[in-house]
């Protein structure tokens, strides 16, 4: 009896540790995951990009912090100082006859990507420094390796902050309606909601008690987010603006709409952009 228990728990023990062992990809029969440890976002000393700081050989500390983040950013755990939104100059003040969403300062998630990307401060520059137990400005010794931090304004590493031939961030999405709910507030528009049919609909769903919307590109079913979805976003924006009131500030287009920062894929986009892919994700053209 003592010899079948102890037979039944070595089973048991072997298959949970099977189990484990293929959730992390050692056995080989589970697909392994890629992380940003191969792209140009490892920024570290081990980074395998042109681009890196001998400062410290980790990899999330240039964007996240487990201490004293940067708590008005809405992405999570910013270890980086936001800038305010009218630092930037934005598509729609070109005046565009095609720009028919509302436009919203710049914020949200862009806001994240542009403490790095847009040129008014370096890259190590952060809240925490890996290790230090303190809140600081910037790495006490290191240098870079790679001219990529220090590029020319219209790079796609240093952008800047005129972002007037970018594509339109803190915008609407012109999609409107979704799938079982309208995307955002109705209006008077004749169909009873805004929608520029040169857009494919927004998808909608409730989750962890927030309303989320996206992009479907195919690989999932509708209803279901997945990260090679294009992502729209929303924020709370408080006053009289035409925006607070008219579009409540949802199912906006932001940065990480169409780049996931952890993905392998080429500059960082959620799908592969094949044949403009990721434009016809979203424009009817």
């Amino acid at each position: 009896m003592k010899m079948t228990l102890l037979k039944m728990g070595r089973a048991r023990w072997t298959a949970g540790a099977a189990i484990a062992l293929l959730a992390l990809g050692v056995l080989g029969s589970a697909p392994a995951l890629a992380g940003i440890a191969t792209t140009k976002h490892n920024l570290g000393s081990n980074g395998t990009g042109a681009n890196k700081f001998s400062g410290t050989g980790e990899i999330c500390v240039f964007c996240h912090t487990p201490h004293g983040a940067d708590i008005t950013a809405t992405v999570p755990l910013w270890n980086r100082s936001l800038v305010t939104a009218t630092t930037y100059q934005t598509y729609n003040s070109l005046g565009t006859s095609s720009l028919d969403g509302a436009t919203a300062p710049v914020g949200s998630v862009s806001l994240a990507c542009l403490s790095c990307h847009d040129g008014t401060q370096a890259m190590n520059v952060m809240i925490n420094q890996p290790g230090s137990g303190t809140v600081v400005t910037a790495f006490g010794a290191g240098s870079w390796t790679g001219t990529g931090q220090l590029n020319t304004v219209g790079s796609i590493t240093n952008i800047g902050t005129d972002l007037k031939n970018d594509h339109p961030i803190g915008i609407q999405y012109g999609g409107g309606y979704g799938t079982g709910k309208v995307a955002y507030p109705k209006s008077n528009v004749a169909d009873g909601g805004f929608r520029d049919q040169d857009f494919k609909g927004a998808q909608y769903n409730y989750i962890n008690d927030k309303d989320v919307w996206w992009v479907d590109t195919g690989t999932a079913g509708l209803g279901t987010r997945e990260k090679t979805d294009m992502q729209l976003y929303t924020r709370t924006q408080t006053g009289t603006s035409p925006v607070a009131l008219a579009v409540g500030n949802q199912a906006l287009v932001e940065c990480a709409s169409c780049h996931d920062p952890h993905t392998d894929k080429a500059t960082f986009l959620r799908i592969d952009n094949t044949n403009s892919a990721v434009c016809l994700a979203c424009h009817i053209k």
